[in-house]
């Protein structure tokens, strides 16, 4: 990791979003050089799901070291923000730094993106950090360290970046434009950078977004904390940068960042924006085992079960892992109780969803109290579903009785892959592999559903 060096001692360091996550962590990172931290959030209750509070990051902040002054601010309200850097100016007689962090994140397509939930992305993402950026500029032309950094990603153009979340996109994308018009407005008295992941950082954000087992797939908040130490360190010339942490802290001399990771060694997820990561990433996970094979019957005089696809225990991406003994069970009863006596075999499909239907349980429908619906294309493919809500849970071809809650689309090799843990939920949404429609929130409740599958099976 990146050793502090005291060059913050005494400076004033305004974080929007500061209250936990990657906000508090450049923080603590600030603070054990002595710097002064305005913490400019708007928690000031600990959420049961999202724990940390102004008062609490003050508090830490202070124990290592800095002084703090933690201030209510939702940055959709210029008052309040015109308020806490007044405060911050009067507490410590300037700014020194800004880091634009506070972000609203709806990974919804354009349809099932309710306006107040654009409203919601535009106002904090892109107006909130314009309009923090142009209350501190000010005081940051006084200074001599004289910083805006903004966590937003390099603008990528590429439609991939689009077409699943248009408008996170356009509200992300929103305060990287800031960087590039400011950088060059206020070049030589101010510089303006933007910061951005390689791979997933472990939140209480994340872990709500990715679900159950995503943290062994990203790094600590410490590698965002130690890049944003490196670009606060460099002189007023460095700006209009879009730094890629893991590239910036190449340059510190850093090479080991298993130091950074969850879990040591394990297959990373990549963040989003950055191309070189969907397929590079798709290929790798894909090449640890192989895709359960699930055969077709041949007519016989007395036909044979296909074999089951093997699940996965641990949380995917799979690591390499030893062959597992094939199960040879008696010919179970008809899956699919609706199903006609002429139609087709639907193959690795419907025993895939023969293993999901084993695994139900009254205790899983009342925990998900949601239905699935999934629009397979390819060999095989067709309309099934899911239905947990129903007693005991049910699974079937065609779509269900009561609407579904949640639509997937995606070919029917990668929903096998899917759900036998071989390909991530996340990382397919992210690769334009699915498709979402309907509740996310439902949707990140299948994923923790199909972790659980695999652990039992």
């Amino acid at each position: 990791m990146l050793p502090n060096t005291g060059k913050l001692a005494g400076c004033t360091i305004f974080i929007t979003g500061a209250s936990r996550g990657i906000g508090k962590a450049i923080a603590l990172k600030a603070a054990k050089d002595g710097a002064n931290i305005v913490i400019a959030a708007k928690t000031t209750q600990t959420h049961p799901k999202l724990p940390g509070t102004i008062y609490t990051a003050a508090e830490e902040i202070e124990a290592a070291g800095g002084k703090a002054l933690p201030c209510v601010v939702d940055v959709r309200d210029e008052e309040q923000i015109t308020s806490a850097v007044e405060r911050a100016v009067e507490r410590f007689g300037g700014i020194d730094i800004l880091v634009n962090n506070a972000s609203a994140i709806s990974l919804t397509n354009t349809l099932d993106t309710p306006t107040k939930r654009v409203d919601l992305m535009m106002n904090v993402n892109t107006r909130g950090t314009y309009l923090t950026s142009k209350a501190c500029i000010p005081f940051l032309r006084k200074s001599k360290v004289a910083h805006i950094l903004n966590l937003s990603p390099p603008l990528n153009l590429n439609p991939l970046w689009f077409k699943q979340h248009c408008a996170y996109t356009i509200a992300k994308y929103g305060m990287s434009m800031c960087v590039l018009g400011m950088a060059e407005e206020f070049r030589g008295e101010i510089a303006v950078n933007a910061l951005w992941p390689k791979t997933a950082i472990h939140t209480a954000a994340m872990d709500m977004l990715g679900g159950s087992g995503v943290e062994s797939q990203c790094r600590k908040v410490d590698i965002i904390a130690d890049a944003a130490y490196s670009i606060f360190k460099r002189p007023k010339s460095f700006t209009g940068n879009f730094i890629i942490d893991e590239n910036i802290l190449k340059e510190e001399g850093i090479n080991d960042f298993d130091v950074y990771a969850i879990k040591p060694g394990h297959p990373l997820l990549p963040d989003f924006f950055l191309d070189e990561h969907p397929d590079e990433i798709m290929k790798e996970t894909e090449s640890h085992a192989p895709v359960p094979e699930v055969k077709e019957e041949k007519p016989q005089s007395e036909p044979q079960p296909p074999p089951r696809p093997q699940l996965q225990s641990q949380p995917p991406p799979p690591q390499p892992s030893s062959p597992q003994p094939q199960l040879r069970p008696q010919r179970p009863p008809p899956l699919l109780q609706q199903q006609q006596p002429s139609r087709p075999h639907f193959g690795a499909v419907e025993e895939t969803f023969r293993i999901v239907k084993d695994s139900l349980s009254d205790e899983v429908v009342k925990a998900t109290q949601a239905v699935y619906q999934f629009e397979l294309s390819g060999e095989d493919g067709g309309t099934w579903f899911l239905d947990l809500k129903s007693k005991g849970g049910k699974v079937g071809h065609g779509e269900p009785s009561d609407r579904a809650d949640v639509v997937m689309s995606m070919t029917t090799d990668d929903f096998v892959k899917m759900f036998s843990g071989k390909l991530k939920p996340t990382m397919a949404f992210m690769s334009g592999k699915l498709k979402i429609k309907g509740n996310m929130a439902l949707a990140i409740k299948l994923e923790k559903l199909m972790t659980q599958m695999n652990a039992k099976l």
